[in-house]
Parts: C-alpha cells; structure tokens; sequence
C-alpha cells in the first residue's frame, strides 16, 4: 500500500482532479465529510488530509510514502526527502515588498523584515550578502510595515491584490513556487515499483493538460 499526505485546501482540489485524470478513483475525497483518511477506491493507495507542515513532517518519519504540499512549504522547512514532480498548479511566487514608492535598497540603515518563512527570508538575504532583522508574524504579514515594525516584508504573492489595496507593492521577486510531488527516501526504495506507477500516470495527465 502506498499512502499520500496531501495537503488540506486549495491544494487539496486540484490534487483530487489530478489524481481522478490520471484514472484513480476519488469518491471518498469528494465526500469526505470530517474523516482524515480516505481510501482509493481502484488501487492500493491510501490518503491522509493533513497542514502543510505536517506532510512534511509525515514524509520525513516514513508514516506516509508521498507528499503532495506547496514548494513553500519546502522551501522553509528543509527537506529530507526527494522531491520527484512539479505539479503546475498553485503557481505563484515569494516576493520582497513594503510602501509603494520606497527605495527599499537605498541608505545604510538597519532593516527589519517581517515574514510567515523566515528561513526563506534569511536564505534571500544571506544570500545577497545583507544582514536583517527578521520579525516572524503569523497573521496579516502586510500590517507591519503599515505599523512601521518593520522596512517591508517577504510572503507570497499571487494577484499582489492585497498589497495594492493597502499601499504597498513588490520591490523584488525572491522564487517562483508552485505543488511538488516528494517521495520519503526509504519508500523511494522498498516501494519503487508501486510509487513509479503512480508518478508516471501523474505525469501523463500533467503532459496531456
């Protein structure tokens, strides 16, 4: 039995069409009602509803096989597994922004960065070769530099809708993400056969959209 840990939400939807165009049969998803854990009903898979975070976490112990999660989430957690397909959907990007108009760049001063992913921020900026303080804010990231906490901010941006109706505006693209398919290392091995047939089936409906 192979089991995938598919990330709750918006991801969730697309996955489940996915997964029904590459002929796996999804009704207990469609129907899930408030159960976690979901049979396929044509083949040897079992599906695990889970955070972002946790997918990661449920790959990396071995309790789940396969991941189907945002590169966000990814990108700020490390990975200890492999990360075998790019989905293409829930495409969007990390983005530096803050008050329309700043020159972000401009001075000397100390800047201060507010973010949800502070390791992708101090990864951007390390990389840059910039120290900054970096402030972790788990709720509407685009206050802080409204409330001046902080110079700007990195997050996902998707329309930028939300940055244009409060003043604010990219400065700078930091990654472009979308849904990755990761394998746990073991399984990769002792489920070779069985996690191949599904990742080539995914991948035909992915060449055939």
């Amino acid at each position: 039995m192979i089991r995938i840990a598919l990330t709750k939400g918006r991801i969730e939807e697309k996955a489940v069409d996915l997964l029904k165009k590459s002929g796996y049969g999804c009704s207990e998803l469609e129907e899930k009602g408030r159960k976690l854990v979901f049979k396929i009903k044509n083949a040897d898979i079992e599906v695990v509803l889970a955070k972002a975070a946790d997918v990661i976490t449920y790959i990396e112990h071995g309790v789940c096989d396969i991941g189907i999660v945002g590169e966000d989430t990814i990108m700020e957690h490390g990975h200890w597994f492999h990360e075998i397909l790019d989905l293409k959907f829930g495409k969007c990007k990390f983005a530096l922004a803050g008050i329309k108009g700043k020159n972000f760049y401009e001075g000397y001063t100390h800047k201060v960065i507010a973010s949800k992913y502070p390791n992708v921020t101090k990864k951007f900026f390390n990389q840059k070769g910039i120290d900054v303080e970096i402030v972790k804010i788990e709720g509407s990231v685009e206050l802080a530099p409204i409330l001046k906490l902080a110079d700007a901010i990195v997050d996902i941006v998707e329309t930028g809708s939300t940055l244009r109706e409060n003043g604010l505006e990219v400065y700078e693209d930091v990654a472009e993400i979308s849904t990755r398919l990761i394998v746990n290392t073991a399984a990769i091995k002792l489920k070779k056969l069985e996690i191949d047939e599904l990742v080539a089936r995914i991948s035909s409906s992915i060449d055939n959209n």
